[in-house]
């Protein structure tokens, strides 16, 4: 049987049994599931960062969204809190729909040249 070793969503254990498998499973501390949830993070962005089509990246970032919705729960929010500080920072600073890149700044100075 292979080795995982990895974080899974709830409805895998009767996924598996569907399957005619048996598993080994335990249930994480607070700590490793937020070390896991991270990782699993990590994973899940690099999936969409490698879709190769529309239809994959949108899988992916549901799998990052459920992510997101998880730790924001353990970091004592919710996922309607989060969408309200999104929605407040995208009516602060905006958002990314006019696809705006930024190269550089420069600073403006105000000198005043007096005559002699």
């Amino acid at each position: 049987m292979p080795v995982y070793n990895k974080l899974v969503r709830d409805g895998i254990p009767q996924i598996i049994e569907q399957d005619n498998h048996t598993y080994t499973m335990r249930t994480l501390s607070d700590e490793e599931y937020v070390l896991e949830l991270r990782k699993k993070l990590g994973e899940e962005l690099q999936e969409y960062l490698q879709a190769d089509n529309d239809k994959d990246a949108i899988e992916e970032l549901a799998d990052v969204l459920e992510l997101m919705h998880a730790l924001t729960t353990v970091h004592g929010s919710s996922p309607d809190a989060l969408e309200q500080i999104r929605r407040k920072k995208a009516d602060k600073r905006g958002g990314f729909a006019k696809k705006l890149f930024l190269i550089e700044t420069h600073a403006i100075t105000t000198a005043t040249a007096k005559d002699d």
